[in-house]
């Protein structure tokens, strides 16, 4: 059983809570305005209505990435990852952070105001390409995985990046169907 979705915390948006079980790398599909103490929400595939609203250290970031037009990130990818040594009034209270980002040709360094008057070097590391989804191996590995039953399905299924995720979605119905199939013949359905 995978723990990690038993401890994610109920809210509006992406905690440092939710990065406690590792790093997750997202894909941008929106950036909207927000409130004057949380100005920018990024949504990404998979946030469930639960965006990144990145902090002003973040936003510096990504404007010294990327640019300071939003809308060129759509479609971007960004790893992000719990550092619990950030601090909000004085108090060590965990925080997301940027450590990779895609469309970057190197590793790119800058320094962050840490307190005031105090900076810290700070850098973001280009994001890997992305690899084209296999799909004939996704529906392969699908089907097996639906014929050992719904255990099986659902943990193979949780593992995929996005882009898999979204490129079996359509076979879902039908490896669920053959998983249900499976658990009630002992784990070998045909």
């Amino acid at each position: 059983m995978n723990l990690s979705q038993t401890i994610i915390p109920k809210s509006d948006q992406l905690n440092a809570d939710d990065l406690i079980a590792g790093p997750r790398t997202i894909r941008i599909t929106d950036v909207r305005a927000g409130s004057s103490e949380q100005p920018v929400s990024i949504y990404f595939d998979g946030d469930s209505g639960r965006p990144y609203k990145p902090g002003k250290s973040m936003r510096r970031v990504l404007v010294e990435i990327w640019g300071a037009d939003s809308q060129a990130y759509i479609g971007r990818r960004l790893t992000l990852f719990r550092d619990p040594d950030v601090k909000f009034g004085g108090d060590d209270v965990g925080g997301i952070r940027i450590s990779h980002a895609s469309d970057i040709k190197a590793e790119v360094r800058m320094a962050l105001t840490v307190t005031r008057g105090k900076r810290k070097p700070y850098s973001v590391e280009p994001l890997p390409a992305e690899q084209p989804v296999d799909l004939q191996s996704l529906t392969d590995t699908g089907g097996s995985k639906a014929k050992e039953g719904t255990a099986a399905l659902r943990a193979w299924f949780t593992s995929l990046a996005p882009a898999a995720r979204a490129a079996v979605k359509p076979t879902m119905d039908e490896w669920k169907r053959i998983a249900e199939e499976s658990d009630k013949q002992g784990g070998a359905a045909a």
